[in-house]
């Protein structure tokens, strides 16, 4: 698949084509109030991407209550702002967030936080990101560049990301490491493909999110660096 002009979203650079913008310094994480054998009782992952890629859909395919939805209906005003090539049957877009819960056992609740995708609603990133222990970065084969952005906010942070590829109908379709490569992203970063209608596809992506959460977690039975024993 190559665009208009002669290029393969899949061989281009990660060249920050639209710049995440500074924001004020993000304070610390916030201890959980409560916690057991070193893994807080609420996690809460962001799910970003660019404008269209299936935020929306992923937040309320997966979640257990009734998601909470920012969404409004484009207008004319956006017409010069957004853009909608590939997603021109797109009708609305998030402008704050979305909410939806998963409860993994007794223990752990997932709270979901879907970002707007759009730039102009970008400062609702920082807001978002306080306090999160991952995200899931969804992308489009069709506009992959469209999560760079997202890929750069969490990298700078320090947030723990992985990769899905919403395997939308129209979309040609990429193995893994392909996208790892087109995003040059680190080698133990996971990318999963998906479908972000189907709920069992989403929980696995979650699962994989909370494995490689789990693996950047230090063990607190470790020695730390320079103990004597």
């Amino acid at each position: 698949m190559v665009y208009d002009d002669g290029s393969d979203p899949l061989t281009g650079s990660r060249a920050p084509a639209r710049e995440v913008p500074e924001v004020r310094q993000i304070p610390e994480p916030r201890e959980p109030r409560e916690a057991r054998d070193g893994f807080p009782d609420a996690l809460k992952v962001l799910v970003a991407g660019g404008f269209g890629v299936g935020k929306t859909t992923f937040v309320s395919t997966v979640s257990e209550i009734e998601p909470l939805s920012t969404e409004e209906l484009l207008t004319t005003a956006s017409a010069g702002t957004d853009n909608l090539d590939g997603i021109e049957n797109k009708t609305t877009t998030t402008v704050a967030m979305d909410f939806g819960r998963i409860t993994l056992d007794k223990r752990h609740v997932l709270y979901l936080f879907g970002t707007p995708g759009q730039e102009r609603f970008w400062f609702m990133w920082d807001e978002l990101s306080d306090g999160a222990l991952g995200a899931v970065v969804l992308a489009d084969t069709r506009r992959l560049e469209d999560c760079f952005s997202a890929v750069d906010f969490f990298e700078r942070r320090g947030i723990a990301f992985v990769v899905a590829v919403n395997e939308f109908d129209d979309s040609f379709r990429y193995e893994p490491e392909e996208v790892r490569a087109a995003i040059d992203l680190k080698p133990d970063v996971p990318v999963v493909l998906c479908d972000a209608r189907v709920a069992g596809s989403g929980m696995e992506t979650l699962v994989t999110l909370v494995q490689y959460l789990l693996t950047q977690t230090p063990d607190p039975a470790a020695p730390s660096h320079g103990a004597h024993t």
